[in-house]
C-alpha cells in the first residue's frame, strides 16, 4: 500500500509555486551523464545534446550516493569546474545534485543554474532540511526526486521544506519507487503517486526520469510516451558518449544522437480543447462513468454490510478474522474473472486487497463492541 497518512492535511493553496523554467510550447529536455568523469567527456556530451537544440538544461552527477562503500561515488567538486565551462563554452544551463550543506555552497559558488535532491535525500527529512537551510535567502531553482519508498506524505514535506527556506521555483522529479519482486523496470513507476501529487499541487512541474524508472536502454521510450501521455512538464534521461563503458549506470545511458531519435519520435499531447464536438463526446462518456462509479460506491458499501455480519457471526463464535484459504480463492478467481473483462492481474490484486483491507477493518470494530 501506498503510504499518504496525514499527508491529506497539506494546504497546498498557500503554496505559491512557480515554474522553474520559461513556459514553452514543449516539455522541457534534461540530459546529461549519470556522473561526470572527466572535463573532455562532460563537454563533448554538452555539445552533441547542444546540436540537438532542444536540451534546455545540462545535468551531470558530481557528488554520487551509492549503496556500496567501495563504488564510484563521484569526481567531487572539481567537476562544478567542468559544469561551469559548458555554461560558458558550450551554452547551455547546468544543474546538478546536492544532497548536504556544503553541494550547496559549492554548486552556488561555481554558478549552477539549478539543483536537484535525490532519492536518498528526500527520503530522510534531516537531510532535506540541511539543504533547506543552506538554500535559505538564495534564489535558485531546485527539483526534488521522489523518495526511494513509495511515501507521497515524505514528497509533499520535501516539498514543504524546499518552500519554507523561500524557494519557490520548485519542480519534482519522478525516478520510480523501490519494491520487492520481478519487475521490468529498475524502479516501479507506480504512476498513481505523481498523478495524485499533480492533484494537489495543480502548478507544480512533474519531470519524468525514466532512466532510472526503467534501468535499461530498451524501454526508455516507452516511460517516456507514458509520461508525456499523462501530461508531465519534461523529461530527465541520461546521456554518455561511450554508455557502455560509463562509470556508472551504464545500462540505463544512451547516446546523444539516440536521445535526439528518442525525443523525435515522443507524441506530445494537447491538455485540452475548443472543438465542442469533443468536448460533447467526452462529457458524455463521462457521465456514464460517473453512474458506473455511484453503482460501484452503492455496491461496494453493501458488500461492508454484509463483512459486518460476517463479523458479527465470527465474534459470535470466537472465530479469527483472516482466513486465508477463502482470500486466496477469493482472489484467484478474481484474477480469472477480471482477465476476461481485460482487467490485468495487477490491477484486480490491488483493488481487491484494498477491499479486503476495508473489510477486515469492519470486522475488526466488530470485534471490539462490548
Amino acid at each position: 500500500m501506498i503510504a499518504t497518512k496525514n499527508s491529506s492535511s497539506t494546504n497546498t493553496s498557500t503554496m505559491n509555486i512557480k515554474p522553474i523554467f520559461e513556459k514553452k510550447d514543449r516539455p522541457y529536455v534534461i540530459a546529461g551523464p549519470c556522473s561526470a568523469e572527466s572535463e573532455q567527456q562532460v563537454l563533448e556530451i554538452a555539445r552533441q545534446l547542444k546540436e540537438d537544440g532542444r536540451v534546455d538544461l545540462f545535468r551531470a552527477g558530481i557528488w554520487k550516493p551509492r549503496t556500496r562503500p567501495n563504488s564510484f561515488e563521484g569526481v567531487g567538486s572539481i567537476g562544478l569546474k567542468w559544469l561551469k565551462k559548458v555554461k560558458e563554452q558550450v551554452g547551455l544551463p547546468v544543474t546538478t545534485e546536492v544532497a548536504n550543506r556544503q553541494h550547496v555552497f559549492e554548486a552556488i559558488k561555481h554558478g549552477v543554474d539549478v539543483v536537484w535532491l535525490g532519492a536518498r535525500t528526500t527520503v530522510n527529512p534531516f537531510s532535506v532540511q540541511e539543504v533547506a537551510d543552506a538554500l535559505e535567502g538564495i534564489d535558485i531553482p531546485v527539483m526534488i526526486k521522489n523518495p526511494i519508498n513509495p511515501d507521497l506524505a515524505l514528497w509533499i514535506g520535501a516539498i514543504e521544506r524546499i518552500y519554507k527556506a523561500g524557494i519557490s521555483r520548485i519542480a519534482v522529479i519522478h525516478r520510480g519507487f523501490s519494491s520487492a519482486g520481478n519487475s521490468q523496470y529498475r524502479n516501479e513507476p507506480m504512476w498513481q503517486i505523481p498523478i495524485e501529487l499533480m492533484r494537489r499541487f495543480p502548478n507544480l512541474e512533474i519531470i519524468c526520469d525514466n532512466s532510472h524508472i526503467c534501468g535499461r536502454r530498451d524501454i526508455l521510450d516507452n516511460v517516456a510516451q507514458r509520461s508525456m501521455d499523462l501530461n508531465f512538464a519534461g523529461l530527465m534521461t541520461e546521456t554518455h558518449i561511450d554508455p557502455d563503458n560509463a562509470w556508472s549506470d551504464a545500462k540505463q545511458q544512451i547516446t546523444p544522437k539516440t536521445f535526439s531519435s528518442l525525443l523525435d519520435n515522443l507524441v506530445y499531447r494537447n491538455v485540452t480543447t475548443d472543438d465542442e464536438l469533443f468536448l460533447e463526446n467526452l462529457d458524455g462518456l463521462r457521465q456514464q462513468i460517473d453512474l458506473i462509479d455511484n453503482d460501484l460506491l452503492l455496491q461496494l458499501g453493501k458488500r461492508m454490510k454484509l463483512a459486518e455480519a460476517i463479523g458479527s457471526y465470527k465474534k459470535k463464535n470466537n472465530i479469527a478474522i483472516l482466513q486465508p484459504s477463502r482470500w486466496n480463492e477469493i482472489l484467484e478467481k478474481a484474477v480469472q474473472k477480471g482477465s476476461d473483462h481485460g482487467l490485468s492481474e495487477t490491477f484486480i490484486n490491488v483493488f481487491l486487497k484494498a477491499i479486503h483491507e476495508e473489510s477486515i477493518n469492519h470486522q475488526e470494530a466488530i470485534m471490539k463492541e462490548e
